[in-house]
């Protein structure tokens, strides 16, 4: 029984690693393709990355923990919440969606004494651009899978 125990704490050990060694992957490659499709220079980026990357945590905390956390309220509790229990949960979400808008409209003004305007539209394109290729080589892998 203790030798199973051991191998599903192994296993659940070694997902979590792979996952986290695979978000860290992603995350280099997205930081190589943004600083690409940006061209910093290296005074522009000293001081485009800590905001950046700031900007990213604070964007996976609203995403991951809140929306995730209103995401299981909703599935597990739908069909028993009361009208109370559902606008305390419209609020929490308008809250957390509020939040990221308020984030993403911040980051332009913060960028702007760091890199000029055209560069920080090229930010958004980059983004995007690399949210599509993600997007584009998941399927990919995923129809050759099966």
């Amino acid at each position: 029984m203790k030798k199973i125990i051991l191998i599903a704490i192994c296993f659940v050990s070694f997902t979590m690693m792979a996952q986290k060694d695979k978000r860290e992957q992603i995350k280099a490659l997205k930081v190589a393709f943004i600083t690409e499709q940006l061209n910093l220079t290296e005074k522009e980026s000293q001081s485009f990355w800590p905001v950046y990357n700031a900007f990213e945590q604070e964007k996976n905390n609203i995403r991951f923990k809140e929306m995730r956390a209103i995401r299981k309220d909703i599935k597990e509790n739908l069909d028993t919440m009361t009208d109370a229990e559902a606008n305390a949960l419209i609020e929490r979400l308008n809250k957390a969606e509020n939040s990221m808008h308020k984030l993403r409209t911040e980051l332009p003004q913060k960028l702007s004494n760091i890199i000029p305007a055209k560069k920080i539209i090229k930010l958004k394109v980059a983004e995007e651009d690399f949210k599509k290729k993600m997007l584009n080589e998941l399927k990919k892998r995923k129809k050759e899978r099966g």
